[in-house]
């Protein structure tokens, strides 16, 4: 199989986790668990906007103080040399994505960002992606760190990689088709799609 594109998640799979996504809950006054953005979507207009400057205020913070997980920039170099069309999936806007990618000097040929439609775990954003690059969603791996980006490779029938270090890992490791520690290991995962036995 030929691996035409990868796809990241961008916030704790190429830079280090940063948001506490329980402490927004809390400030913003949401149950333990459940989406933060799919709750937004239920709140009436003025709730919603202070529950929206909550949630920007701690996206932009994290942007701010981003570093990039180890071998993040070398993963994406080595993809660029070998034709690989790289993306980035994100539940955080396109302004705080953007501003990651040129803080950390990171290239990639396209972003779907939440203003752009369904946010994970909704399919429609791989799906999106491999569209642009033109590449099978079978032949398009999904790198994240959470149960949304595997559940939209699933969605979107791409292959879902799980890179191991959210605190809640194991309760949705089931959903991935191979899981990781490192980013480098994807790689060899794809050096084995590519060149089986």
């Amino acid at each position: 199989m030929n691996i035409q594109a990868v796809i990241f998640d961008l916030d704790g799979t190429l830079t280090e986790p940063f948001l506490d996504f329980d402490q927004i809950r809390c400030e913003i006054g949401l149950p333990d668990d459940g989406g933060i953005l799919e709750a937004l979507l239920r709140m009436p207009d003025a709730r919603r906007q202070q529950a929206e400057a909550v949630l920007l205020a701690h996206e932009q913070a994290a942007a701010e103080n981003s570093t990039l997980n180890d071998g993040a920039a070398d993963l994406i170099d080595t993809l660029r040399l070998r034709g690989t069309s790289i993306g980035i999936l994100t539940r955080n806007t396109r302004q705080n994505a953007l501003f990651v990618a040129e803080k950390h000097r990171l290239h990639f040929d396209a972003m779907i960002c939440r203003e752009d439609g369904p946010a994970k775990p909704d399919g429609f954003g791989v799906l999106s992606l491999c569209r642009r690059f033109e590449a099978a969603p079978a032949q398009t791996l999904v790198v994240g760190d959470f149960k949304h980006d595997l559940e939209a490779a699933r969605n979107a029938g791409a292959v879902a990689i799980l890179l191991k270090n959210h605190t809640k890992a194991d309760t949705f490791e089931h959903l991935a088709d191979y899981v990781i520690e490192h980013l480098n290991e994807i790689l060899t995962i794809i050096d084995r799609l590519e060149h089986p036995n």
